[in-house]
């Protein structure tokens, strides 16, 4: 009877702490940036965002410094070993430097990352991809792996005990929930992957960006074979550097093109993009500085 009890009592709780998941609203959290109004957040280059929808518990990204990014979280009252998985979008430090803290409070947690070559997340090569030209005359000692290599090498990890997915192609990973992959051809990202978080809701497709670094167009163009209706987009534009007609080009592309309902810039979108696209999207332009919460579709 008392293993009954103890066994009753345990579901019970596991049923509470699913009963609190799936009643959190839906809705995004920045934790991380580098402009805010939040009087208890830290700014700091870099991204990170929480996200809440249909009982999922999703961080996108995690900022640029483990100690920032360990402050945001509890300031803002977060718990990160409550996640179904963990969004990597990119390799680039602003975007991953808090992954030590995240795995010292969550080492076993499902975390999708981009399958690059050799790439700090890990991955495995069959050695006939860069072990081609063989020199049989050669010493046994000369050779690699004395002439005779395994089929798969495994490149070294970054973090060799956390649970990466590798992702290299655009997939769904829940029921309704997506990531994008994509790969710059932009020069100084030139073949960097980058994954991007879809969601689709009864009012059209949330889209959630890191840096967008294979270009936001493409993103988007990529995004709307899932649901061309899309309710918002949020995170970094990566036109921080562009010329202003060029700013100009793409808020206008965003709204009249792919008609967004709604969009809530950040990170490294730039500020001349900031003022074209709360100027081109007027009420639909949201702000989300670290610390704000931008509500999702019920």
């Amino acid at each position: 009877m008392r293993h009954i009890s103890l066994r009753a009592l345990a579901v019970f709780i596991l049923l509470l702490a699913h009963m609190a998941v799936a009643g959190t609203p839906n809705r995004v959290t920045i934790l991380y940036d580098s402009f805010g109004k939040s009087p208890t957040l830290t700014m700091d280059w870099g991204f990170a965002a929480l996200v809440d929808y249909g009982g999922k518990r999703i961080l996108f990204d995690t900022g640029n410094n483990a100690q920032t990014f360990e402050h945001n979280v509890k300031a803002a009252g977060v718990d990160l070993q409550k996640l179904d998985f963990v969004v990597m979008s990119h390799r680039h430090g602003d975007h991953m430097g808090g992954l030590a803290y995240l795995l010292k409070v969550n080492p076993t947690v499902k975390i999708y990352a981009p399958k690059e070559r050799s790439g700090v997340y890990g991955d495995d090569q069959p050695s006939s991809t860069w072990y081609r030209n063989k020199d049989p005359s050669l010493p046994a000692e000369q050779r690699y792996y004395s002439g005779a290599p395994p089929e798969i090498i495994h490149m070294g990890e970054a973090w060799p005990s956390a649970n990466f997915q590798l992702i290299d192609k655009t997939i769904e990973i829940v029921p309704g929930m997506y990531l994008i992959a994509l790969v710059s051809d932009k020069p100084g990202t030139l073949e960097l992957r980058e994954l991007s978080l879809a969601i689709r809701t009864p009012d059209g497709l949330v889209l959630v960006v890191g840096c967008s670094h294979p270009g936001v167009e493409h993103i988007v163009q990529e995004a709307s074979a899932i649901d061309p209706h899309f309710n918002l987009l949020v995170g970094g534009l990566h036109q921080i550097h562009a010329p202003y007609p060029e700013v100009e080009r793409i808020a206008r592309v965003l709204r009249d093109q792919y008609k967004l309902d709604r969009i809530a810039p950040g990170h490294c979108t730039g500020e001349p993009e900031f003022a074209a696209l709360k100027k081109t999207f007027g009420d639909h332009y949201l702000y989300a500085g670290v610390g704000s919460v931008v509500d999702l579709p019920k």
